[in-house]
């Protein structure tokens, strides 16, 4: 029994050591907290594609009493800002490079006249390819604004779509992006922090003496992980309360349960920092191999664009990344409301990267090159 309380308490002073480094310096425990709350807010303020602005040129050939009433339907949605009314086509090839329009909507001259005689009125849109996803959701819009002319003029049509989201009601991409931050924002400062941990104390030269010590590898593994893992949840914890209360973006899920899986991330994301920490022999090579593993892993992670899109082989190369089930297994529980039972297949491969790296960094602490 005294010898069990011998070796927490062994833990418990490296642990209060890490802790005293992290906080110890005023500058350094702001940077661990605004990061965090600065991008949060900044991922969801900025990085939204939902249409609020859509800048659009008009080339009005039939200036009858249709054209006019569409028009209105455009210029009164709130999305749609006029910067411009053409007098002829040789006019949209400049609005459209100088980027001032995100589309030009061209009108025929017989406009009124086809939709008095019950034939088709096309309409010609000419958009930006160069931003394709906001020109494509630009044209959806223009097609329900074209839509709702068409019925409003009692051309109803006999085949309609009753549209109807789940767990996003309104389609806000706010809502697709902010909950798996709560994951990914606090990888990012988890894995730079466990990966100076070992590198700092090397270049200062107090590593070696931590090895001579009668700690143990799996001593330091846990003095080193816990520290950095309570990092990790307090600024998951920042990021969810900012989602929840400054976005009301409202948790269908367990919080409990939304807890379990970001405590199984984050003491992943610390494996494979520690890992990193004890490969590198200094602080510089710690923060370069980082920022290496950093962007693939966001960017093969699900996060921006669904896994199901990229090719097979990269699909096949997420497996590897607890990116991909941390964003995955917060986003269910988030918005969806899983249960364990749902979302029980993405502890595995999270659990399983966190019983390799861990003994792998263990293994590396005794006998790192150097």
């Amino acid at each position: 029994m005294q010898a069990a309380l011998a070796y927490l308490a062994q833990i418990v002073a490296l642990i209060r050591k890490e802790f005293r480094d992290l906080f110890k310096d005023p500058s350094s425990r702001a940077l661990l907290l605004m990061p965090a709350i600065l991008q949060s807010l900044l991922f969801g303020y900025g990085a939204t594609y939902d249409l609020t602005h859509v800048p659009y040129a008009v080339l009005d050939q039939s200036r009858g009493a249709a054209s006019t009433e569409l028009l209105a339907s455009l210029d009164g949605g709130g999305v749609f800002t006029r910067v411009a009314t053409l007098d002829n086509a040789g006019q949209i090839a400049a609005v459209i490079d100088s980027g001032d329009a995100l589309l030009v909507l061209g009108i025929p001259p017989d406009f009124e006249a086809r939709l008095a005689t019950d034939r088709q009125a096309p309409l010609q849109v000419i958009l930006d390819g160069r931003n394709s996803a906001t020109a494509g959701a630009a044209s959806a819009q223009i097609a329900s604004v074209v839509a709702a002319f068409n019925v409003a003029r009692g051309a109803v049509p006999l085949v309609t779509i009753d549209r109807r989201a789940w767990f996003n009601p309104n389609l806000e991409s706010r809502w697709n992006l902010m909950p798996p931050l709560i994951a990914a924002l606090s990888m990012i400062q988890t894995l730079l922090l466990s990966a100076l941990s070992v590198a700092r104390e090397r270049e200062q030269g107090t590593f070696d003496q931590l090895l001579v010590t009668p700690l143990t590898p799996l001593q330091i593994l846990i003095g080193k992980a816990l520290p950095t893992m309570t990092v990790g949840i307090l600024q998951s914890t920042l990021i969810f309360l900012i989602i929840l209360f400054w976005f009301g973006i409202p948790m269908v899920g367990s919080v409990w349960l939304l807890y379990l899986g970001l405590a199984s991330f984050t003491l992943a994301s610390v494996g494979i920092g520690l890992s990193i920490s004890a490969v590198a022999l200094t602080m510089q090579q710690a923060m370069l191999y980082t920022f290496l593993i950093v962007m693939p892993l966001m960017l093969l992670s699900g996060l921006l664009t669904p896994i199901r899109n990229m090719p097979q082989v990269l699909q096949w190369v997420t497996y590897a990344n607890p990116l991909r089930f941390g964003v995955d297994l917060v986003r269910r529980v988030y918005l969806e409301g899983a249960g364990l039972a749902e979302v029980g297949a993405d502890f595995v491969p999270l659990l399983c990267v966190a019983a390799t790296t861990l003994p792998l960094a263990a293994w590396l602490f005794r006998h790192r090159l150097s």
